[in-house]
Order: structure tokens, then sequence, then C-alpha cells
């Protein structure tokens, strides 16, 4: 029986692959023997992730890239169908925030955020079409976003309005290049405890129990929760997936609910 969850062969990239999220993307592709390559702007996050993927037997590859140089973007997939002969799977995963009050940002601050998150984003998408578009079409482009570009986010401006225009690019992207036979998908996380999350989400105890208990299942995610639906997204099992965002946050409970429900 044809196994429609398998990404074997499909070769990846994953953006932002040296920490967090995107370490399991890429050790949960490669594990599943995708050939991965991670890229990021620092080799330093690059290479141990890189060596570890290689030691439990995947397949990886590192290219360090600032995603707001369209250029860059281009040299990076041509990296990887050096690599590994074509392109075949694209996740923008990379991302940059800051934590301010509006009237407290800065223009450098707003502009570093959005170009990071939603030029990058835009720039490797462009690339990687190019390079599936002239493999004769097909492939699978897989955006980061966040519930902070579903819902909104004070304090976080720059982050929740260039996550927003990630969910738009995707819808947009999805219906330009269907033609071709490319599948634009996009996954917006809710909280996830990672290395960095207690300073940039819940810079104190009393922030993080707020946040908990507006988790529906009673938990933050790890991970694995958003590693695995990349796995199904890139596979044939979502073939007629194409402009989706999934929310991936283990269920939102509104503020009033949290009261009614005594939580």
């Amino acid at each position: 029986m044809k196994d429609v969850f398998s990404v074997a062969g499909k070769a990846t990239i994953v953006t932002g692959g040296g920490t967090g999220i995107g370490i399991a993307i890429a050790r949960e592709f490669a594990l599943r023997e995708a050939p991965v390559l991670i890229a990021s702007r620092n080799a330093a996050h690059l290479e141990p992730v890189r060596d570890e993927i290689r030691q439990l037997g995947g397949r990886c590859e590192m290219f360090v890239v600032d995603v707001r140089e369209a250029a860059r973007c281009d040299e990076m997939v041509a990296a990887a169908v050096k690599h590994f002969g074509r392109l075949d799977v694209m996740i923008n995963n990379h991302g940059g925030s800051i934590t301010t009050p509006s009237l407290n940002l800065s223009q450098n601050g707003w502009r570093a955020v959005v170009a990071i998150n939603l030029d990058g984003t835009f720039f490797c998408s462009k690339a990687a079409a190019r390079q599936f578009i002239a493999q004769g079409g097909g492939g699978c482009i897989i955006n980061l976003s966040s519930t902070s570009g579903v819902h909104g986010s004070a304090t976080m401006l720059p982050y929740a309005a260039s996550k927003a225009g990630i969910i738009k690019l995707t819808e947009s992207h999805a219906a330009e290049w269907g033609r071709h036979g490319i599948r634009v998908n996009c996954i917006a996380p809710g909280p996830v405890d990672t290395a960095n999350a207690a300073e940039r989400i819940w810079p104190n105890d009393d922030v993080r129990n707020m946040m908990l208990r507006s988790r529906a299942l009673g938990r933050f995610g790890v991970v694995e929760d958003i590693a695995w639906p990349c796995i199904f997204l890139a596979s044939e099992a979502a073939r007629w997936m194409s402009g989706a965002t999934m929310v991936i946050d283990g269920g939102n409970i509104r503020p009033a609910d949290i009261v009614s429900l005594g939580l």
C-alpha cells in the first residue's frame, strides 16, 4: 500500500533551521528520508544541527543566508539544487520579533521585523517557485505565520502585521502558482515552548499562567506539534490543499470564557 504521508526523497529547504521549531522540522524530514538544507544567518547555529542530523543517518546540508536579500535567497535555492539535484519543498520558518509598545517602536525596528518575516518569505517563495517551474511544475511551499497574525498582538505590532501579511501572501501565491502545480499553505502556531519563548512571549510567571489558562488542551505546544503538520502538508496526503492556513494552538479560550469556566 502506498504511504501517502511519505516525504522520502523530497528535497527540502528549512529556513530558520538552526533553532527551535526549525530544528524539529529539519530533523523530522531528514529522518523520513528527505534530503534537507537548513539555512539561517548564523552558521554557528546551523553546524551542530547539520552534524546531529547526519549522525542520526539523515542527509543534511547548510547555507548561510539573510532572507532580506533576494539574491541570496536565489543562491540558497541554487545550493539546494546543487546538493540534491532538485527542490521539492520550501519551508519558510525564519522569523524575527520585537516586543515594545507601538509608541516606543522605532522606524528601524518596524522595518527590520517586517523585512525578515514578510519580505524574506516573499523572496524565498519566489526563488523556490522559479525552480519548481524550471523543473516542470509541482512543488510545495509551507509558510510559518502565527496566531498573532490571526488575532493581532499588542506590543508586538510589526510581528503581528508581518505574520498577517504572510497569510495573505500564502493565499495569493496559491492562486497565482496553482496552474504550475505548486501548492502553498500556511501554519499559524500558538504559544510553543522553545528555548527563547519565555523572553519573547511570557516574560514573567503571571503572563505564562494566564496564557496557559487560555489553552483549551491545557498545555503549550512543543516543537513536534508544528513539525508533524509540515510533514503532512508536504506529503501526497495534502495534495488538494493550497491557500490554507492551519491554526495550531491547542485551542483558544477567550478571556470571558476563562472567567465563566472558572479557569
